[in-house]
């Protein structure tokens, strides 16, 4: 029944809505609005039942060029490398290699003591295994870089306890991803990056999706973006590592793989994903289980699957996920119902996805404003909101706004948050934030000349202060 309803839907949109151009137009405004207020800087691409509807790219490769982002564009997927590890578990059982019951220890017997964990636990994150960003950002030599194999050294010689009994809980955890690669090179007596190039990406002729450490092996490659971050207090792009941003985790942890590391394209994606929905890579048993929602000893919902989240019910579920290190920003989305799929690489930590614009548009849906558009104010009607404004429930905490270009940069006394802001009324400025999550500042101007701060996330009010005279 989902079939035909998919087919009559995808009918009536290549009639009554693609066969005119608007719907195009209206994307490409929202994406160059959002390209224009520093909110998108990548490649988007936009299929309905089969058919690439739009596709385009906004920014630059790199700060250095004149080189566009386009549909050819190689980015670092980072999260959404994921789902391609999964691929290679789920290759491995095919093969009879591995029992997705089989305990972590029978692989990696260096971290026998966490035998309770299962393969399952790692693709669901179930396992309670620490989490390594963490671990290694405090217990490791930041001059070097380390490997999957300097991970799983790192935790057989802390002999850290599981934070949760596997099974019982559900926890995202990057571990667990690098851990599954550590098993698919032991068994297969490849790297991850050689395994994957053979069984998956070549196979389905995604020719620009490969696996690459670029502080590790650094190399020149075609059409590769470079992420970025803001320098702080300035709308300049620079490297994570950069001094002048300061995360030097993206250098020591260079070398791990399986949570992260793929680079791929706009196109090369959609190409896994048409794989996928159309079961031409996997079995349907093997894809019914890769995106299975499973419940936890306790009976509470995993919604994840072998590297996908997962939303709706099982007869109309939609998979994918988001991703965000070392100056990307990923989101890859479909929904099997509507036979849609939604991709946006960026090479811009702060990039955003319009994703209810998106469908809004697409349904020929009256659209709702998902990203406001920034007004043009002057100098001084926007610089009169800087200054020091004194928090009402704590007196010791100070919420620090700053002039820059147009925009309002938040920070506290306590945290520097280099948070910027621009304006969408006279007192009104919205958030540039990472993913796009909602915030705002709001102001109130007092007869006496005071200042009154309010801070709101999704429209509550979680903060406020005052600036005096």
């Amino acid at each position: 029944m989902i079939r035909i309803i998919t087919l009559i839907s995808c009918l009536l949109i290549s009639f009554n809505t693609f066969s005119q151009n608007t719907p195009k137009q209206k994307l490409d405004s929202v994406f160059s609005m959002m390209h224009a207020q520093n909110q998108f800087s990548g490649t988007v691409l936009i299929a309905e039942c089969g058919n690439i509807v739009f596709s385009k790219g906004y920014g630059f490769q790199d700060s250095q060029s004149t080189h566009k982002n386009t549909r050819e564009t190689i980015y670092e997927l980072a999260s959404c490398s994921k789902q391609f590890t999964a691929a290679a578990i789920v290759l491995l059982h095919r093969e009879g290699k591995l029992m997705y019951e089989d305990n972590l220890g029978k692989f990696i017997p260096e971290l026998s003591r966490w035998n309770q964990v299962t393969i399952y636990d790692l693709l669901r994150h179930t396992s309670g295994i620490p989490e390594y960003l963490i671990d290694m950002s405090g217990d490791w030599d930041h001059s070097k870089i380390a490997t999957n194999d300097d991970l799983v050294s790192f935790y057989a010689s802390r002999k850290d306890s599981l934070t949760f009994t596997p099974g019982s809980q559900h926890r995202y955890c990057n571990t667990n991803y690098a851990l599954l690669a550590t098993i698919i090179s032991r068994i297969s007596g490849m790297s991850l990056a050689e395994f994957s190039e053979r069984n998956i990406f070549a196979p389905l002729k995604m020719n620009h999706t490969f696996i690459y450490n670029s502080r590790q092996h650094p190399k020149v490659i075609k059409g590769r973006a470079i992420g970025y971050v803001w320098k702080k207090n300035s709308f300049d792009k620079i490297t994570s590592e950069n001094p002048d941003y300061g995360d030097s985790l993206v250098y020591y942890l260079d070398g791990i793989v399986g949570n992260a590391k793929v680079n791929s394209t706009v196109i090369d994606v959609y190409k896994w994903v048409t794989a996928l929905k159309n079961n031409s890579f996997f079995t349907p048993e093997e894809f019914s289980l890769m995106t299975s929602v499973t419940k936890t000893s306790n009976g509470r919902s995993v919604p994840y699957g072998f590297g996908l989240d997962l939303s709706g019910s099982k007869d109309n579920r939609s998979f994918g996920h988001t991703g965000s290190w070392d100056g990307y920003s990923t989101f890859i989305y479909h929904n099997m119902g509507k036979d849609r799929t939604i991709i946006t690489l960026q090479n811009f930590k702060m990039g955003a996805y319009p994703f209810k614009t998106i469908n809004q548009i697409i349904d020929n849906d009256p659209i709702g404003i998902e990203y406001t558009k920034k007004i043009s104010l002057q100098r001084p009607d926007v610089e009169k909101f800087a200054g020091n404004y004194i928090d009402k429930e704590d007196k010791l905490e100070e919420h620090q706004i700053t002039f820059l270009d147009g925009y309002l940069i938040y920070n506290t006394k306590a945290i520097k948050w280099d948070m910027r802001f621009f304006p969408i009324s006279k007192n009104q400025f919205k958030a540039i934030r990472q993913g796009g999550s909602d915030g705002e500042l709001r102001f109130s101007e007092m007869e006496n000349g005071d200042i009154k701060l309010e801070m709101l996330q999704y429209g509550k009010t979680i903060g406020s202060g005052l600036k005096k005279n």
